[in-house]
């Protein structure tokens, strides 16, 4: 398999330069870094939206809605430690990423995700796990950025159906979300092609 791991080592190198030409996606992630959170990662648009903005000759800040920050601490699950965390994180940015930045504990997902979106969510055992629970597996990027600024890339799936602007239902756990969250993409990125899970297994 040695054309696949040179294509998926391109491919994070591409990536790897998207993101750090985002200036913003770089001050929340310098931000996080020294905020010093449990196994953090910044996942989902804030990290894939980029690229297609990029493909498509877009600012690569159009269309990002919201910065997702997410960390792991299984030793206190209440909501008001996670709080704690959130007034945290939010006094540690200025306008307009304060209001932008949203922070989770993945540790204690699974104790709100079913009432909030009617499916089950069992526990998780790190953050990176979270990728592999997204309803399209073309969603599923984190990066953290490490001491050395070197980019930490999470990417389950790989990233060859983010750049082929390909929408794909996740493989391991299929959503009532993808739907909804693919027709949205497809709305402001309409060069986006969305595969069903027939076309994906062919």
């Amino acid at each position: 398999m040695p054309d696949a791991e040179v294509s998926d080592r391109e491919l994070r190198e591409r990536l790897t330069v998207i993101l750090r030409s985002a200036p913003m996606l770089m001050r929340v992630l310098s931000v996080a870094r020294h905020l010093c959170l449990p196994d953090w990662l910044v996942f989902s648009g804030a990290v894939y939206q980029p690229v297609l903005n990029q493909l498509t000759g877009r600012p690569l800040d159009y269309g990002i809605k919201d910065y997702d920050l997410a960390y792991f601490d299984p030793s206190d699950l209440s909501y008001e430690a996670e709080n704690a965390v959130i007034r945290r994180v939010k006094a540690a940015f200025d306008e307009p990423l304060r209001a932008m930045v949203e922070v989770r504990n993945q540790a204690r997902v699974h104790l709100w995700f079913e009432a909030k979106f009617g499916e089950p969510y069992a526990p998780l055992s790190c953050t990176a796990e979270a990728l592999e629970r997204f309803a399209s597996a073309t969603f599923a990027v984190g990066v953290r950025l490490e001491s050395d600024d070197r980019l930490h890339i999470e990417a389950p799936f790989g990233l060859a159906d983010l750049f082929a602007l390909r929408v794909v239902p996740n493989p391991y756990r299929k959503t009532v979300g993808f739907d909804r969250a693919s027709a949205d993409v497809r709305r402001r990125w309409p060069e986006v092609g969305i595969m069903t899970s027939a076309v994906q297994n062919r």
